[in-house]
């Protein structure tokens, strides 16, 4: 062959490698993912937001020190430089308005039930409930609420009459204090028009089905969730969740995180009144757990902008170290959808790209058409895939369970003896990353060997030589067109003591796949490409006399 023949590969080499290195590198700038969001979008998407601290100064300059004593503990425990600017002016706050930090802030439905300047007893934020549950303040509260002209105080104040009350003892009976507390603080905040508007109408309609069943029943757990914020929170920092909550549903669950991770109360409440959403934040950290927490943590750190995207998205944060390009990051935040599918088609072509240079290298054209080509687009798929699975750890491995779910333990054996009473477990489909990686690092050795096989036929193809001497050097080739299922035993071999010794964790999945590898990768060279190549040399060299072909089919 010429020498301009062979320059014309070698151009065709570069020009394809180079497309497809450029197109990957393009893809893996683009930080959007399937399920889960990177730090880098997360951090556009806080630029020039307002942060943790801003939003503590507005609450004081609202006249709510008790929101933001939470949202300076949650700026402190992210390690926000500004907190201590916003502790001295909280400090100042208190000290002008002592008779207010018990209440957490200023509410004109106070003054004519409550005479603050007598609250000498607290000094720090209080618990709302802690004012309520004395028999001087429950009498107050009913001689002022009576004369509510609302319909839905009513129905909350004709609550304390019922008699089947279930966990609660009847508010009318001795030690019914609690459920009559937790009754006039609900009627108070309806009064007051603290609850959302979606809330206050959903209680409505559970007050008034309780009349008519005559017992508490689905109200009941909303009274014990009131209840258990009402022991936590003071009087601001309640009308301030509570105005953000659009269901009793997220009032349990929120009850439920300040039971389950108390320490991170400031930050969870903080969240909540950030993104204007009590329910992202709760179904969020009820998905993901303390990991959870992390993230959204992170989020708070960066920007109210950040803690939006993250609690609209509802995905984990990947942390998996990857570069970022700000147009490219732009792109992912203001069309995610566009940004990804641009992202996958990258890869899928960049990959593409690769191949069809290693084809032009191996195979030349026209003259070697009728040669074993490589399958490029196959490949290209195949690869792109394992890129794909690479940069989304959450795709074939769920996020780990919450820690903060609802658990209920019932403590009773199954029996045995009745194959009935098994629980039966469906099998788990998720691999971790790990295996993915593993396995995806011997499909590349063996499409190595693959690519190796088809170059040595090539090389013997396009010699000047008698068909029984290539035929000859075919089977000279054996050991490596076996090669494959060396590789393949060797990786299986070598996982399985890399899993004894406990260097890697155990998978049998990860390394037998090697050896299953091998045994296609052999498959393929041997009964699509090699026979078929040997049957051609033996053909050729028995019509001498017949135009030979130019190589095997």
């Amino acid at each position: 062959m010429n020498n301009t023949h062979h320059a014309h590969p070698s151009w065709h080499f570069t020009a394809w490698m180079t497309a497809g290195l450029l197109l990957l590198a393009t893809a893996w700038l683009v930080p959007v993912n399937l399920k889960s969001v990177t730090p880098s979008l997360l951090k556009e998407a806080g630029a020039g937001t307002p942060s943790v601290v801003r939003m503590g100064r507005q609450l004081l300059d609202s006249e709510k020190p008790g929101p933001a004593a939470l949202v300076l503990a949650a700026a402190r425990s992210l390690n926000d430089p500004q907190a201590a600017a916003l502790a001295t002016a909280l400090a100042g706050a208190a000290q002008r308005q002592t008779e207010l930090v018990p209440w957490g802030g200023w509410d004109p439905f106070l003054d004519p039930l409550f005479n603050l300047k007598e609250n000498a007893g607290h000094r720090e934020s209080t618990p709302v409930l802690a004012f309520f549950i004395t028999g001087k303040a429950r009498n107050g509260l009913r001689s002022y609420l009576a004369n509510s002209r609302s319909q839905g105080v009513q129905s909350l104040l004709r609550l304390r009459e019922l008699d089947h009350t279930g966990r609660f003892l009847p508010a009318s009976r001795a030690g019914g204090q609690a459920l009559d507390a937790v009754v006039l603080l609900g009627a108070l905040l309806y009064q007051g028009d603290h609850f959302s508007a979606p809330l206050q109408r959903e209680l409505r309609g559970l007050a008034e089905t309780s009349l008519q069943q005559n017992n508490l029943g689905e109200l009941e757990p909303v009274f014990m969730d009131l209840l258990s914020l009402g022991r936590r929170l003071n009087w601001v920092q309640l009308c301030e969740l509570l105005r953000v909550t659009d269901s009793a549903k997220t009032v349990g669950e929120f009850a439920q995180l300040a039971r389950a991770t108390p320490d991170d109360l400031p930050l969870i409440y903080s969240a909540a009144l950030f993104s204007e959403s009590a329910d992202r934040v709760a179904s969020y950290l009820l998905r993901y757990g303390r990991a959870g927490v992390t993230d959204l943590g992170l989020a708070l750190s960066l920007g109210q902008g950040a803690v939006t995207q993250l609690l609209l998205r509802q995905v984990p944060v990947n942390r998996q170290p990857a570069p970022s390009f700000g147009p490219a990051t732009l792109l992912a935040l203001l069309y995610p959808k566009l940004a990804l599918a641009a992202k996958y088609l990258g890869f899928l072509l960049g990959a593409f790209c690769l191949f069809r240079g290693l084809e032009s290298l191996l195979f030349d054209a026209p003259r070697d058409a009728a040669l074993p080509r490589v399958k490029s687009g196959v490949l290209a798929v195949l690869t792109a895939g394992m890129l794909i699975l690479a940069t989304e750890p959450f795709l074939l491995k769920p996020a780990p369970s919450s820690e903060f779910q609802f658990k209920l333990t019932v403590p009773v054996l199954a029996n045995l003896s009745d194959p009935a009473s098994l629980t039966h477990k469906e099998p788990t489909l998720t691999m971790d990353t790990s295996t993915l990686i593993s396995i995806g690092f011997f499909a590349l050795l063996q499409i190595s060997m693959y690519l190796l096989c088809l170059a040595k036929m090539r090389e013997i193809n396009n010699q000047s030589s008698p068909a029984l001497l290539k035929l000859r050097l075919m089977e000279n080739e054996e050991n490596l067109f076996d090669g494959g299922l060396y590789i393949g035993i060797a990786g299986t071999a070598t996982a399985l003591v890399l899993q004894v010794l406990k260097v890697i964790e155990p998978n049998l999945l990860a390394a037998y796949s090697s050896n299953l590898f091998g045994i296609i990768c052999v498959a393929l060279v041997k009964i699509r490409h090699v026979r078929p190549f040997k049957r051609q040399l033996i053909l050729e060299s028995q019509m001498p006399e017949a135009v030979k072909p130019v190589g095997p089919t």
